[in-house]
């Protein structure tokens, strides 16, 4: 097996052991292993985070192959955070990687302990369960930061940063904006977002079934785009857990 020491060597070029040591105590948890965040964990672990929850509900399935880390022909049928953690494991051994195969809503919310986390990523895409993160996360003292939406996008030179009430051009914010405003319960505090600005229409339209048995839009995505948003979130846990 080879040594931390080995696998962190150019990481540490970087932060220093104090930044690497500050990296390995963190918590954080991850909800939605998706196209965006299944690489955000991964450019976590890969950078030295040694303690990750990841949280999604979902199974692999043969659509997921063209934007998600752990979506192979070989996984197909397995729970996705069942195969991230393996993935994950297989990059650190030494990782403690908390697979939870489960919803994240109003039912389950208090199960999760958000207090307990250093850092919260939402990478949920749920309007209703997004939200209610939202304002659970920002009421703790963990940091948080959130994805907005990543289907529909093409050009990654619009992918970008903003706090939410800043985010423009972004569908998915502008919902958020509107049930916050209808409901009169806001965010505790400023957060960070990933988004775009660039909104590309479907070429054709696919219909499947959602988890509620109803029907649902589903919306075009591609990995060089997905994996950029979780990149960036995984560069503003790293940052500011290093100081950078």
């Amino acid at each position: 097996m080879r040594s931390e020491n080995e696998i962190f060597s150019r990481a540490r070029l970087l932060f220093g052991d104090e930044g690497m040591r500050r990296l390995s105590e963190i918590k954080v948890i991850i909800f939605g292993v998706g196209g965006v965040g299944s690489w955000c964990a991964e450019a976590l672990v890969r950078s030295g985070v040694m303690n990750l929850t990841i949280v999604d509900c979902d199974t692999v399935c043969p659509s997921n192959i063209n934007r998600q880390l752990m979506a192979l022909h070989s996984t197909v049928g397995e729970p996705k955070v069942s195969a991230l953690k393996d993935r994950l494991l297989d990059i650190n051994p030494n990782a403690v990687i908390d697979a939870r195969e489960e919803v994240f809503n109003a039912a389950t919310a208090e199960s999760f302990h958000l207090e307990s986390y250093d850092y919260i990523i939402d990478a949920i895409d749920s309007l209703a369960d997004k939200a209610l993160l939202i304002l659970l996360a920002t009421r703790t003292k963990a940091h948080f930061f959130s994805s907005m939406g990543a289907a529909l996008k093409l050009d990654p030179e619009r992918i970008g940063i903003a706090e939410f009430w800043k985010v423009q051009g972004c569908p998915l914010a502008r919902a958020l904006r509107q049930r916050f405003k209808r409901s009169g319960e806001f965010p505790a505090r400023k957060f960070k977002c990933v988004y775009s600005d660039e909104l590309v229409a479907n070429k054709s339209v696919l219909d499947e079934p959602d988890d509620n048995s109803g029907r649902t839009r589903v919306n075009g995505s591609l990995m060089h785009i997905t994996s950029i948003f979780g990149a960036m979130l995984a560069s503003l846990v790293i940052r500011s857990a290093t100081g950078n």
